[in-house]
């Protein structure tokens, strides 16, 4: 058969078989290198390079991000979640990692299954995730072993549910709880100024 009277979209495949492969992104490519089959896609759409990377080793794969010379991402810039039901796995862990040294940055996408959602903490590799992954808990209900507190952050003990799930109901009313007291530290009134400090116990101001 000629070329004229093939098929568009047989002319299309072959074309792009036949088109060289574009070259892994050169992170990409030293992850793939030192952890094999723990980066399971990539992509650098608009030069943004992202790498997928297994749960099982994703401690590995950070620490390595941030020690190894090559990378140096001293700064981990963001840490959410994606829920994208209904797709499976469900829940997609996000990290932006920046290297104030070398001037790059990463994407890093963890999958997170609905089952299991259950990730290690990166608290300590880079302190600045510590509430991040506190958010992420409470919105997400994913769970970060190795966290020391996950307490809610933006929410009050007692509330149900996890309000970025995209299986959470609009309309959902919580449960009231009691208001906390509060020591106001000022007085609200034509005149504004601060409330006397009182003494702290032991006769002395803290």
């Amino acid at each position: 058969m000629s070329e004229e009277n093939k098929p568009a979209q047989e002319q299309a495949g072959e074309q792009q078989a036949a088109a060289p492969q574009k070259p892994e992104p050169p992170l990409t490519r030293l992850l793939r290198n030192n952890f094999g089959e723990v980066v399971l896609d990539h992509h650098d759409q608009h030069g943004d390079e992202t790498v997928v990377i297994t749960r099982e080793r994703m401690l590995d794969v950070f620490s390595f991000l941030r020690d190894d010379h090559r990378c140096s991402f001293s700064l981990m810039m963001d840490l959410t979640a994606v829920d994208l039901m209904p797709r499976q796995p469900r829940f997609e862990l996000v990290v932006h990692l920046k290297s104030i040294d070398l001037h790059h940055r990463l994407r890093v996408k963890v999958p997170v299954s609905e089952d299991s959602p259950e990730v290690d903490s990166i608290r300590d590799l880079w302190i600045a995730a510590d509430w991040y992954e506190r958010e992420c808990h409470e919105m997400y209900g994913i769970k970060f072993k190795g966290h020391p507190d996950l307490r809610p952050l933006l929410l009050y003990e007692g509330f149900q549910g996890h309000p970025l799930r995209k299986d959470y109901e609009k309309g959902r009313q919580q449960p009231l709880v009691p208001l906390r007291p509060v020591t106001e530290r000022y007085n609200y009134g034509e005149t504004f100024h601060p409330v006397p400090e009182q003494p702290a116990p032991g006769g002395e101001n803290k």
